[in-house]
């Protein structure tokens, strides 16, 4: 009896002490931060060369949605600037007969004013002469106005057809699909020559040479962590198997949260956690979704 005693003594003891250098503080799932690829334009793609599980640049183009119609209609566009343009009128042509019109009724004038003035003119042909003056430049103002009204309506019509100009170059930009980071892709919505309409997703896209472990952790740890502060990740394959990598807390959260089902924490009996968030460089072998463990590092 005594013998049973010790060996189950020893048995909790050696459980005991499992529990306790089991070598992690938290554990949670490896994430990657995840860039949904979206159309911009409406229409059919003409090509989406891309599949599941390739490495992608920031910038590459991957597809291409229809341009037919925008292309186009900026070509119209073209065509009504060359003939606002070309409806301008020529203002120095417009006024030069009026221009010589006044300049004989100024000649005119002064021959007059010089007669009334020698008494070889009754000073009636003066006045005359003056309101002849009056009267052409009344018209050649006028006529200026009228020029100057004329150009700036059709600069204004040119401004505007080069500002839908613009916009039409920037829709057909945006019929070109590129990848905005670098990445692996995740998943592909669609296929080449399916309709899309703008805001369709089309591909997911992960950075997973950046990965991070989300854990959780009781508010009696937290006291422990802090932002920058180097942490141990384990990769957890089952059966025992796991890799080590250098780890850094790269966010805590500022709220409890209650603790998620597929987490199991330090103290099982504490019902509110709080996130944190470990970077982990990925040597190809983290994938997301992935069980893993992070264990906290006292400051030396």
């Amino acid at each position: 009896m005594k013998k049973v005693l010790l060996m189950a003594g020893a048995t909790l003891m050696l459980g005991a002490c499992a529990h306790k250098d089991k070598g992690y503080d938290a554990t949670g799932i490896f994430e990657a931060t995840e860039t949904m690829v979206s159309a911009e334009q409406t229409g059919t793609l003409h090509c989406f060369d891309v599949e599941e599980g390739d490495e992608v640049k920031a910038g590459t183009e991957i597809g291409l949605v229809d341009t037919t119609q925008l292309w186009l209609k900026l070509q119209q566009l073209d065509a009504a600037k060359v003939v606002y343009e070309s409806q301008k009128p020529d203002a120095q042509k417009q006024i030069a007969a009026t221009r010589q019109q006044l300049l004989k009724a100024q000649q005119e004038q002064q021959r007059y004013r010089e007669l009334v003035a020698d008494g070889a003119a009754p000073a009636k042909m003066l006045d005359d002469a003056t309101s002849q003056v009056q009267v052409l430049q009344r018209q050649l103002d006028a006529q200026l106005a009228a020029i100057n009204t004329q150009l700036s309506t059709l600069s204004s019509q040119q401004a505007a057809t080069d500002v839908q100009a613009r916009q039409l170059r920037d829709q057909l930009q945006k019929c070109h699909i590129r990848v905005p980071v670098d990445g692996t892709v995740l998943e592909k919505y669609v296929e080449r020559g399916e309709f899309v309409a703008t805001g369709k997703p089309l591909v997911k896209i992960a950075d997973t040479r950046r990965m991070y472990l989300r854990a959780y952790v009781t508010s009696a740890q937290l006291q422990h962590i802090k932002l920058g502060q180097k942490v141990q990740v384990f990769a957890d394959y089952g059966n025992g198997q796991r890799r080590s990598y250098e780890g850094s807390i790269s966010w805590i959260s500022s709220r409890s949260e209650f603790t998620p089902k597929t987490i199991l924490t330090d103290d099982e009996r504490a019902d509110l956690v709080y996130a944190v968030k470990a970077n982990v460089p990925n040597d190809g072998f983290i994938k997301i979704g992935m069980y893993g463990e992070v264990s906290l590092k006292s400051e030396e």
